[in-house]
């Protein structure tokens, strides 16, 4: 595209695993990160030796230690920074956007903690610019794209023009992209997934079985079902790539952080010693609470997701949590 220039926020593993992919497209990419020292060294040793070792970044990834020199400067700004710090982020980048920002791509996933609101409904309060956004989520493991191995996922904005533009400035061989304009439909499973790759992996940490996780998955998307429904989405977005297919990424490979931190769950592990261990953002954790807060206010009926809630936050013994829901009564599989 002429006249692109492209800013990624966030070198943790899905900022510098993005940036990766893109300077095979692009002249170059201006990374940021929130630790100058640790940016600083992932430019300099060519390699994210934290979260992706092994890995070399081309020479057209240049760091921009300075967040309101890269936001001035970009065209397009992709964003891989945890959900709970997207308003933040979004405050920042209004503040220093350029007449040149044309769209914000955000790839993280969740929603508010603090008010529930989805990520499009932040971007509608903090932009006051007549900027353009989209979501981009689906199946793809950082470590996977930035080796280069076969991708595909989804790009939705409300503006299926900016849809279009953004999937153009991913698109490739090995990185397959698909737009829609139901975002809030992909929101809801970037959130949902991470709370049943939790829920899976719990079930693994008590050694329940793979029946067990293929029924818990499948009850699991029943819910996701439910839940958009009550907020008027297309459901035919549930059976896409963010759906069903990051759903089936997160809850069978251990490497999902939020699958591994079920597991930690399972085995009888404190949510605090896994986190720890685990020593990323688990966005599973917050949007767990977070749909189960909305499911009370909609009153639907959401077990699963409240078992998970229970287990994290109430302290619940998780063995307690899948038998509660396996003794649950007779109903119509349809319900």
């Amino acid at each position: 595209m002429a006249n692109t220039s492209i800013g990624v926020i966030g070198a943790g593993a899905w900022g510098t695993a993005l940036s990766i992919h893109l300077a095979k497209l692009h002249e170059h990419i201006n990374l940021w990160g929130r630790d100058s020292q640790a940016l600083n060294a992932i430019i300099t040793n060519k390699e994210n030796k934290r979260y992706l070792a092994g890995i070399k970044l081309p020479d057209n990834i240049v760091a921009c230690p300075e967040l309101p020199a890269l936001i001035a400067q970009s065209s397009h700004l992709i964003v891989a920074v945890p959900s709970i710090t997207m308003r933040s982020m979004l405050h920042t980048i209004n503040q220093h956007a350029s007449e040149k920002l044309h769209g914000i791509i955000w790839a993280c996933k969740g929603f508010e903690q603090d008010t529930g609101k989805f990520l499009h409904q932040v971007a509608d309060e903090e932009l006051t610019h007549n900027i353009n956004t989209a979501i981009l989520s689906g199946p793809s493991f950082a470590q996977e794209v930035g080796k280069g191995l076969p991708t595909a996922v989804t790009i939705a904005s409300s503006n299926p023009e900016f849809a279009n533009e953004a999937a153009k400035l991913f698109h490739h061989p090995l990185f397959r992209t698909y737009t829609s304009t139901d975002i809030a439909g992909v929101e809801i499973g970037g959130a949902f997934k991470n709370i049943l790759a939790i829920a899976a992996g719990i079930n693994d940490g008590l050694a329940f079985g793979s029946n067990a996780r293929a029924a818990l998955i499948t009850r699991g998307v029943a819910e996701m079902i439910r839940f958009g429904k009550q907020l008027n989405v297309n459901i035919e977005t549930f059976i896409g790539l963010s759906g069903i297919g990051d759903i089936i990424l997160t809850c069978t490979d251990n490497m999902s952080r939020n699958r591994r931190f079920g597991l930690g769950l399972g085995e009888g592990k404190s949510p605090e010693e896994i986190q720890q261990q685990i020593g990323q953002v688990i966005e599973g954790k917050y949007a767990a609470k977070v749909v189960f807060d909305l499911a009370q206010k909609l009153n639907i009926e959401l077990p699963i997701t409240a078992q998970v809630y229970a287990v994290i936050y109430n302290n619940k013994p998780a063995r307690a949590a899948v038998e509660d829901l396996l003794s649950r009564s007779l109903k119509n599989e349809a319900d």
